[in-house]
């Protein structure tokens, strides 16, 4: 057994470099990108255009596209995913090349890609479930908040880099090749299969039967529900930090450079500590520890003095630090704890979700920012974290759902959720 484990965690591992290579290559060329489009245009509908077309995909087919990996094979989506990733960055390279080059295109291009991440997130997921011993989920998704973290620190630097060494065509060559190193180890590596739960249905069956399986295992609906309401707090703080730095403590672009950077460090350091210590035993008690600790480095930065922006520099990098806290064991928690052939399912309605909190937070946020002030949403948003972290330990489904996770799984999927409905003795 420890054999096995043994070499499906170096299957893993081989995999997991791959998408590192391309992720940071994907941050350089949309760093480069985005450069690109701002000193084209200078407008700032043409950038939040760009994200929209990032973000529009993964809300609106999430649900679907976790459904078809948890029928498809998911080695084969993430070869897919990753070669479309290469497709999409060699279109632009070859229009680049010919100066044919127009704002439109990237915003097509930027959908097409979005595509390929709405399918390759879930179908990473799952594959680390399927390869991952169970007792080292937590640390991998502390390396995963490393990464994540990393990339937004290193992709940008790397982007800019280029720009100063290479034509726009000849970075978008650099994500091709590092989407083909990602590709690579993935065709000569075994993952396992697990059967689907449904073949013969349609896929807005499999939608409702994942949609399903979540409402009726109480414990994963709070966990859901919880990640939901953090991404909707959460967000506001970070895109209202230009405002905070200049409005409140009367910094520049060097002031907030060094808050954004602050936040990197600690998802860095905080994968980077997850990784090494595992975390506790119960993953949901590291993840109320990271929730708690968000709370904390967010009234640091929402009660310190106007004169002393290195003490809400300091509570960034707690916040970013808990962050990994929080995302990397929820993550863990549910690759543990949903049975493998649902996973596909229940990532795409986690990402359908919070793709639709985020906004809704910011659209909230602005306006009470506006009445009430920038430095008070801090405070607010702080003391709704601290809130979460002392209430969720009472609630027993969520307490519960490791072991409730582990009897599905021995009892059925599906069909035995009805028991986690039945009142506890």
């Amino acid at each position: 057994m420890d054999a096995q484990n043994g070499k499906s965690m170096k299957t893993f591992l081989m995999i997991w470099i791959g998408q590192v290579f391309s992720a940071v290559g994907t941050m350089a060329a949309r760093f480069a990108i985005i450069w690109w489009i701002a000193s084209l245009t200078g407008s700032a509908t043409a950038l939040a255009t760009v994200a929209i077309m990032e973000q529009a995909l993964p809300v609106l087919i999430g649900p679907f596209a976790g459904a078809l990996v948890d029928r498809w094979d998911r080695k084969r989506v993430l070869i897919v995913s990753d070669g479309l990733i290469a497709l999409a960055s060699l279109v632009l390279a070859v229009l680049f090349w010919t100066n044919q080059i127009q704002v439109w295109h990237v915003y097509a291009v930027m959908l097409f890609r979005s595509l390929a991440f709405t399918f390759n997130f879930p179908a990473m997921g799952v594959v680390t479930a399927l390869l991952v011993p169970e007792q080292h989920l937590t640390r991998v998704a502390g390396m995963n908040q490393m990464l994540q973290g990393g990339t937004n620190i290193i992709g940008p630097m790397l982007g800019a880099l280029l720009l100063a060494v290479l034509p726009l065509h000849g970075i978008m060559l650099v994500d091709v090749v590092t989407a083909a190193i990602a590709i690579a180890p993935l065709l000569f590596v075994f993952v396992p299969r697990p059967a689907s739960s449904a073949q013969k249905q349609s896929v807005l069956a499999d939608v409702r039967d994942g949609a399903r399986y979540v409402r009726a295992w109480p414990g994963l609906v709070i966990l859901l529900a919880g990640a939901v309401l953090a991404n909707f707090l959460i967000n506001p703080p970070f895109a209202l930090m230009p405002l905070m730095v200049r409005n409140y403590f009367g910094g520049g672009a060097v002031q907030l450079g060094w808050m954004e950077s602050a936040l990197g460090l600690g998802i860095v350091a905080g994968g980077l500590g997850l990784s090494v210590w595992g975390g506790f035993k119960k993953k949901v008690w590291t993840m109320l520890v990271g929730v708690a600790l968000s709370g904390a480095g967010l009234l640091v930065v929402g009660l310190a003095p106007a004169t002393a922006i290195l003490v809400a520099i300091a509570g960034m990098f707690v916040t970013g630090l808990s962050l990994a806290f929080v995302n990397g064991p929820m993550f863990a928690l549910m690759q543990s704890a949903v049975a493998p052939e649902v996973q596909g399912r229940v990532f795409g309605l986690v990402g359908t979700l919070s793709g639709l909190a985020a906004p809704l937070g910011l659209a909230i946020a602005g306006p009470v920012a506006d009445r009430i002030g920038i430095q008070p949403m801090y405070v607010i948003c702080g003391v709704a974290f601290l809130a979460m972290a002392a209430t969720f330990p009472f609630a027993r489904p969520l307490m519960r759902i490791e072991e409730d996770g582990a009897a599905l799984r021995a009892n059925g999927t599906i069909s035995g959720l009805s028991r986690l409905q039945e009142p506890a003795e």
